[in-house]
């Protein structure tokens, strides 16, 4: 499963992309808004951090089929790299996406919330689709469950569409979703480092250093290594 991280902050993607084994960034109109500052020298910046061969998704705000290809265009040829222009499911979206195809341009669907939509977006050309877990369950409609049968659909009829399952608040979501094998999540930074905790963990990190410190007091391999 692929991790990755759904912020346009960009300190927070740096320090993301150094630590962790993401894939690439997400971003959404409302993602990008949040950072108060032009859009062209933030993107160009984001997409220097994650280097070209990182996927970089970023959304379209046009909403009629031959604005969104027009911008789409554009989009790839200012960002470069392994881009994906990410569309809301719609009748005008679904002809872009099947246009943008035809121009080797990667599409990602977003905005899912049932599985016909994400089978219809496949079926249109879409790489991702991306369901909304959170949202869902906010609805008493179970996000994972969902995300599990679009994964079903998919490998029914062999088709090579990967979801992208989005909108997480907890560690067992993300958990959940790896377990009914979503292709990829795409997560908040802070989320990143609740996936990693456990207080055990600390624990155990505590104990190696004092059973060290008990025979070797602050004497570190390194040092010792070049002692000998």
């Amino acid at each position: 499963m692929l991790y990755i991280i759904d912020t346009a902050h960009v300190d927070e993607i740096r320090k993301c992309n150094e630590i962790y084994p993401v894939a690439g960034v997400t971003t959404n109109p409302t993602i990008i808004s949040k950072e108060h500052t032009e859009f062209g020298p933030l993107i160009k910046t984001i997409r220097g951090i994650i280097g070209p061969d990182k996927m970089l998704h970023i959304q379209t705000t046009s909403s009629t089929c031959d604005k969104i290809v027009k911008e789409a265009m554009e989009l790839q040829q200012f960002v470069g790299g392994d881009f994906y222009i990410k569309i809301p499911i719609s009748a005008e979206g679904l002809k872009a996406t099947k246009v943008l195809k035809n121009y080797g341009i990667k599409v990602t669907m977003t905005a899912i919330f049932t599985q016909q939509q994400a089978l219809i977006s496949a079926l249109a050309g879409a790489d991702f689709v991306a369901p909304y877990i959170n949202r869902l369950d906010n609805i008493v409609s179970d996000g994972v469950h969902v995300v599990e049968e679009i994964v079903g659909i998919f490998k029914q009829y062999d088709i090579k569409t990967k979801v992208l399952a989005a909108s997480f608040k907890n560690v067992e979501q993300v958990h959940k979703a790896a377990l009914v094998g979503s292709h990829a999540v795409t997560i908040n930074p802070d989320l990143f480092e609740k996936l990693i905790y456990h207080p055990l963990t600390y624990y155990a990190i505590d104990d190696f250093a004092k059973d060290w410190e008990s025979v070797y007091g602050d004497q570190r391999i390194l040092d010792m290594i070049k002692n000998d």
